[in-house]
């Protein structure tokens, strides 16, 4: 009997052993790739069960294995490829042997890129970008609001829920966009977060090779971002590389222990984003800034691992290829070390030299900012080389320029006093200017409900230099209430976006004549600066504003936009002849943009209070 029972452990614990060392594999990323880069090298993650026991193997004309590296994880193989300019679209086997058993066979696809793929253009200084939170701009397919294996469900009544908003929803609206007069269109991230709460923002991702569920599938990235593209508009998309969402699927097996920035306990950043620069940081400031975590839920990646570094640019190549994007906007920039970021920078612009890159740099002052911008004059001589910077030190400028009385250097002086700053920037024109963004509360609410502000913050960012940005809702005089705080008050839903919405901003059901009224500002105000090139590449000159008047001029060979704001509550004013003759002394006529009046008498113009007026001169 004791025999029989021996055995019978025996045997247990054999099948137990073999099944504990059973080999698959789960993910192979990036699951394709393209003949044709300038950088011939590939280097695969491939991800299941034992995988590092096997030694891989593969046999296709023009492609080279190279080297293989093991992860701490048994889970993990990293293997690096050569694709030469000789190999061919088509697939190949990957053959992952245990001694001389072929134990697993993966098939890897080389895919031929699109004609002129590498010469997108990008966004620039000629586009006005309109800012996306997809969950809350349109909801599309009320089918996929709850998907299998998805941990949080919709709930509209939340504000910091999910809404359901999704790709269909901007799909079925982007004629409307195109309209309005916008020329690229920035989503916030539509990658899987799941997570079992506040995971409509998109910021805490779990799969950066898919789209949330919720949102879609690649497939209907893909097909959105051809449908932008056929409304004669551009891309952005939104990446993060700081941090991952704490449900990623690396999480429970990362490949290993410096795949994230670990502390005994969790510590936050300090968001100082300005111990990067400081000549003056301490080295435990500088540490927490860059490896602290931006939340319990988001751990710190850690770019200074060499595979992780490498999947994190190839990432980003995948999503330009493969969507055909024009350009990324690079959230909490400094957060990451920046000298994989300008290595990562400068990858992707080999690949796509009039691509563009857009860093979320926050910072109050433009030398600050500056410091972020490619080819900028760093006493350090660091060069990140990104190539546009947010102009965060105008967005704060903007919040007070309308109102707080003017001075010698408050109210309209400020904004004045940002652009005599610019200096610091290698390259003024890729700058975003924005008044209102997806993380602050709304513009409106900062000016007291007064439409007139918002007007001339519009027009500010629409005629100065750089790249304007405008976010959905703005044209709907979206704004946030006063003591409801939270980012889920700032991301309202934008009306007419759900079935059975009172109000339909897509199609003007049931908005206030005030609405309509902003619509049709900023509709004309756009699609005017669409085909205005002087306010694409033109020059910028201004005087130092007079009794809360500014005055500036765009102006190239052959035309020539002055703006006036006239800052004053109630007090109309008149434009000195005298001081701007040397741009109104070449000028007989002018057409004001918006209203379409005509003014002969230039020594004699009169601009209202809280107005921004537009005006083309004529000789």
């Amino acid at each position: 009997m004791k025999q029989k029972y021996y055995l019978f452990i025996c045997l247990l614990f054999i099948a137990f052993s073999s099944f504990s060392q059973e080999i698959a594999v789960k993910k192979v990323e990036p699951p394709c790739w393209w003949t044709g880069f300038k950088n011939h090298d590939l280097q695969l993650l491939v991800y299941g069960s034992n995988i590092s026991k096997c030694t891989p193997g593969l046999n296709y004309p023009g492609v080279t294995l190279k080297k293989v590296s093991r992860a701490e994880s048994p889970d993990y193989l990293f293997i690096d490829l050569l694709i030469s300019p000789a190999a061919k679209p088509g697939k190949f086997d990957i053959n992952f042997m245990s001694g001389q058993k072929k134990t697993v066979v993966w098939s890897y696809e080389l895919k031929a890129r699109k004609k002129g793929s590498g010469e997108r253009p990008g966004f620039n200084s000629s586009d006005v970008i309109y800012l996306i939170t997809p969950d809350r701009f349109a909801n599309g397919n009320p089918s996929n609001d709850n998907m299998p294996g998805m941990k949080e469900t919709a709930d509209r009544t939340n504000p910091d829920g999910r809404h359901g908003g999704d790709i269909q929803g901007i799909e079925d609206h982007l004629g409307y966009i195109k309209d309005l007069g916008a020329t690229a269109v920035w989503i916030n991230p539509l990658f899987e977060n799941n997570m079992e709460k506040y995971s409509y923002h998109g910021y805490s991702i779990t799969d950066y090779y898919k789209t949330d569920p919720r949102f879609g599938t690649n497939e209907d990235y893909f097909r959105m971002s051809e449908e932008i593209h056929k409304n004669g508009m551009k891309l952005i998309m939104d990446m993060v590389f700081n941090h991952c969402g704490s449900n990623h699927w690396w999480m429970a097996d990362p490949p290993s222990k410096d795949w994230f920035n670990t502390w005994p306990e969790f510590t936050r950043t300090s968001y100082r984003s300005s111990t990067v620069t400081d000549p003056y940081r301490s080295k435990y400031d500088s540490i927490q800034f860059v490896n602290g975590w931006f939340d319990k839920t988001m751990p710190d990646l850690n770019q200074h691992n060499p595979f992780l570094a490498r999947y994190l640019i190839q990432n980003s190549i995948w999503w330009i290829e493969s969507a055909g994007l024009d350009g990324i906007r690079q959230d909490t920039y400094p957060y990451c070390f920046k000298d994989f970021m300008a290595e990562w920078d400068k990858e992707v612009i080999n690949e796509y030299p009039s691509f563009n890159i857009v860093g979320e740099c926050w910072n109050a002052y433009p030398d600050a900012i500056a410091y972020w911008q490619k080819d900028a004059m760093n006493r350090d001589h660091f060069n990140t080389n990104l190539p546009t910077v947010f102009d965060f030190a105008m967005f704060d400028a903007l919040k007070l320029a309308f109102t707080e009385k003017d001075g010698w250097s408050t109210g309209i002086t400020r904004l004045y006093e940002i652009l005599s700053r610019d200096n610091n920037y290698a390259d003024p024109s890729h700058i975003l200017v924005f008044a209102d963004s997806h993380d602050a509360d709304r513009f409106l609410a900062t000016q007291g409900q007064d439409i007139r502000k918002l007007k001339m913050a519009m027009a500010f960012i629409l005629t100065t230099r750089g790249i304007p940005l405008v976010y959905e809702g703005t044209e709907m005089l979206q704004t946030t209430e006063k003591d409801k705080n939270g980012d889920g008050y700032k991301r309202k839903d934008f009306p007419g976006g759900w079935l059975n919405d009172s109000v339909n901003g897509f199609t003007g059901k049931n908005i206030s004549s005030a609405q309509q009224d902003m619509m049709q500002y900023l509709k004309k105000l756009l699609n005017w600066r669409k085909g205005a090139e002087v306010m694409h590449t033109g020059k910028l000159k201004h005087f130092v504003p007079n009794d809360g008047l500014y005055v500036y001029f765009r102006y190239n060979a052959n035309d020539c936009v002055m703006v006036c704001i006239n800052n004053n509550e109630t007090e109309e004013k008149k434009s000195d002849s005298e001081r701007y003759a040397e741009f109104l002394g070449s000028y007989k006529s002018a057409t004001d943009i918006m209203t379409g009046k005509t003014y002969t008498d230039l020594k004699n113009l009169t601009i209202p209070p809280k107005t921004a007026m537009i005006l083309e001169l004529k000789k």
